[in-house]
C-alpha cells in the first residue's frame, strides 16, 4: 500500500512495514494465542495470514500501473540486490536501539517458556511481558522488512537449527541471530550464483529451502503426535 499509493519512497515504505507488521502480529495474536501460547499453531496460523496478505498484495499490483507494479513486486519478493549502505545504515543504528532495549527483555523468554502458570508464580506479569516481546519482535522483522522486503522463512528455520547445533535446552537469541545471517548470506550466494548469468531474488531461495524445511517440521510433528 505504501509503495503504490504514497509514492513508494524509503521513509513511507518503512513507515508501512512497522504499522503492517504490528497489525499483522495483532491479527496473529488474535487467532493464535488460546491460555498459552503453542508454538506449532502460531506456524500454522503465521503462514496463513501471510498467504492472505500476499493475496492482497497480488491483487494490488495487478490494478497498478506498470512502473509501479514493478517496483512493489521487486520489493516482495525481498531482495538484497542494489542496497547501499545509506539505505542499510539507519536501519543498523535502529536495530542497535532495539538490540539495547531486548537485552532486559531477554530473560523473560526462558521464564515464559516454563508456561504461564509457572512464570506468574515467579512474580513475571505475563501478559506485559509477552506485549513488549511481541511489539519488539516485530520491530526488529519491521525495520529489515522495510530495507530488503519480505525475505520469508529464515525467521522459522535460524532457531531450531541453531538449537540443534548449538544443544542449548531452549531457543537462544545470540545463535539464533547468528544462524539467520548465515542462513541469508548462502542463500543469497546461491540466488547470484547458481542461476547466473541471471540472478534471483533472495526471497525466492529461502522461500524455497524454508518451504522444505517447513514440511519436515510437520511431518516431525505429526509423528510426535
Amino acid at each position: 500500500i505504501a509503495i503504490l499509493t504514497l509514492g513508494g519512497g524509503h521513509l513511507q515504505t518503512a513507515t508501512g512495514a512497522v504499522i503492517g507488521g504490528l497489525g499483522a502480529a495483532l491479527v496473529i495474536h488474535l487467532l493464535a494465542f488460546r491460555h498459552n501460547v503453542a508454538g506449532f499453531r502460531l506456524i500454522i496460523v503465521g503462514i496463513g495470514v501471510s498467504a492472505m496478505l500476499a493475496s492482497i498484495n497480488t491483487w494490488l499490483i495487478l490494478r497498478a500501473d506498470l512502473d509501479a507494479a514493478m517496483s512493489a513486486a521487486a520489493w516482495g519478493a525481498g531482495t538484497l540486490n542494489g542496497l547501499s549502505w545509506p539505505q542499510v545504515g539507519p536501519a543498523v543504528v535502529i536495530l542497535a536501539l532495539l538490540a539495547i532495549a531486548l537485552i532486559p527483555a531477554a530473560p523473560r523468554l526462558q521464564i515464559l517458556e516454563l508456561g504461564d502458570d509457572t512464570a506468574r508464580a515467579f512474580g513475571l506479569d505475563v501478559s506485559r511481558a509477552m506485549l513488549w516481546l511481541i511489539v519488539l519482535s516485530v520491530a526488529f522483522t519491521a525495520v529489515a522488512t522495510a530495507v530488503a522486503g519480505p525475505i520469508a522463512f529464515v525467521a522459522l528455520a535460524a532457531p531450531h537449527l541453531a538449537r540443534k547445533l548449538a544443544r542449548t535446552p531452549s531457543i537462544a537469541l545470540a545463535p539464533s541471530a547468528a544462524m539467520g545471517a548465515m542462513l541469508l548470506i548462502t542463500c543469497d550466494w546461491i540466488a547470484q550464483h547458481a542461476f547466473a548469468p541471471t540472478t534471483v531474488p533472495v526471497g525466492l531461495v529461502t522461500v524455497s529451502v524454508g518451504g522444505l524445511y517447513l514440511a519436515y517440521l510437520l511431518v516431525a510433528e505429526a509423528r510426535r503426535n
